[in-house]
């Protein structure tokens, strides 16, 4: 059998003592407060990411690739608020899809939109 020290007894106590639920935010969530350390350096977004609100560290890369066709073509990426400047995003091969990459230079908020039809994209990036 084995002995367990008063030590170790001690040691499991205040364990246990800890795991309680007395506090201001016992039986709910707390989400942590965005922070630099919450951000991403690299984003790469699709039609799937609409609505989305995304951090983007500062000097990080933001690129977005809207696939669509002749038929369903989507209108060019718009972008308001100052926080992303607009960098080379390669070639667009098909006819209807909407490409752009973005830096992220000043810190602030900025709007990503496009369209096509009805149907609306909208992406929110915060550059911290």
């Amino acid at each position: 059998m084995r002995r367990t020290t008063p030590l170790a007894a001690l040691a499991a106590a205040l364990l246990l003592a800890g795991c309680g639920t007395e506090g201001n935010d016992a039986g709910r969530s707390v989400s942590p407060k965005p922070s630099r350390e919450n951000c991403v350096r690299a984003l790469r977004l699709t039609a799937a990411d609409s609505g989305r609100d995304l951090c983007l560290a500062k000097g990080g890369e933001l690129r977005l690739a809207l696939d669509g066709d002749k038929a369903h073509p989507w209108q060019p990426v718009q972008a308001k608020g100052g926080a992303l400047t607009a960098i080379n995003s390669g070639f667009v091969l098909q006819p209807g899809d909407a490409n752009a990459a973005y830096r992220a230079d000043e810190p602030g908020t900025a709007e990503l939109t496009s369209a096509r039809g009805s149907e609306h994209w909208q992406v929110t990036v915060r550059v911290r």
